[in-house]
């Protein structure tokens, strides 16, 4: 998952996958609602270091459906001159893969941030009890 895109020395190994937890869970709670019956997505922002620049909120939908502005995720990245992006969302229905709108729309953020030289490091997606990483699935 994360870890694939982090390259860290090997001493670094076991703080890394403390931190890989901490920040999936953070992630959980921003996209994974109390009552977990729409979809949230939310994206993070880490500089060349990968280390942490911020987060918001950028989309809100139905079961089944989100709706998000592209516009309004790649000013939030470049207002905090983001080198590299992860996105969340979660499935309330509870199936944690990717349906082929994710992996459609997942592809052209993607093509919309090397054109700004931004990386999207991973997009996940959760549910109450699982995550998916599209990265380590093969879809980014």
């Amino acid at each position: 998952m994360i870890q694939q895109v982090f390259k860290l020395p090997e001493q670094r190994r076991a703080t890394f996958a403390r931190q890989q937890r901490e920040l999936v869970e953070l992630l959980r709670a921003m996209v994974v609602g109390p009552s977990g019956s729409c979809e949230r997505m939310h994206a993070l922002f880490v500089d060349n270091a990968r280390s942490y620049l911020g987060d918001t909120p950028i989309g809100n939908g139905a079961a089944g459906s989100l709706s998000m502005r592209i516009r309004e995720l790649f000013q939030a990245a470049l207002s905090v001159d983001a080198h590299g992006i992860i996105l969340a969302h979660n499935h309330p229905s509870g199936l944690c893969r990717p349906s082929a709108y994710d992996i459609e729309a997942t592809r052209k953020l993607k093509a919309i941030a090397q054109m700004l030289d931004i990386e999207l490091l991973d997009h996940l997606i959760f549910t109450t009890g699982a995550v998916y990483s599209m990265r380590a699935g093969g879809q980014l």
